[in-house]
């Protein structure tokens, strides 16, 4: 079976993991907008790669089905908990969820990645498009600061 998203989202994963191998503490705590730093976001990408492998799992036991979920308020309640989080660990957990929700796609039966894909939620499959928004907006506020910057 062909699985292109395997290519893509390998491509993000390891633009994420040089992120992360670079990023300083202090970097961490950029803000990014509405109460959000990088290692917030970073905690944020942790959790949906968490979700998504959550379903993973139970489709491989109980097969695929819908799964709603506000996702604007899911976030906001969620905010607090990521910015409780110590920052290097927001930032490992976004590398460690990216690579545990890539291998299970990778190495998900086909049968589960047919029916994955008859729901037409790219992003299910293609967590690759999730990181890139976040791993875009993150080198801008980068870009903004500066190399040397300090703060």
């Amino acid at each position: 079976m062909n699985r292109p998203f395997v290519i893509e989202n390998a491509r993000e994963f390891e633009r994420l993991t040089s992120l992360v191998n670079r990023l300083t503490d202090t970097q961490l705590s950029f803000p990014l907008n509405e109460g959000w730093t990088i290692a917030v976001a970073l905690a944020h990408l942790s959790f949906w790669d968490q979700r998504c492998l959550s379903l993973i799992r139970k489709w491989k036991l109980s097969g695929v089905s819908p799964s709603p979920i506000d996702i604007d308020i899911t976030n906001e309640c969620l905010l607090p908990l990521w910015q409780a989080l110590p920052q290097r660990v927001a930032a490992n957990l976004a590398v460690s969820s990216a690579k545990d929700i890539d291998r299970a796609l990778e190495d998900a039966p086909s049968d589960l990645i047919s029916e994955i894909e008859k729901f037409g939620e790219r992003f299910r499959l293609y967590r690759s498009e999730h990181r890139k928004l976040h791993l875009d907006e993150i080198e801008e506020v980068l870009k903004l600061h500066g190399p040397s910057d300090p703060q």
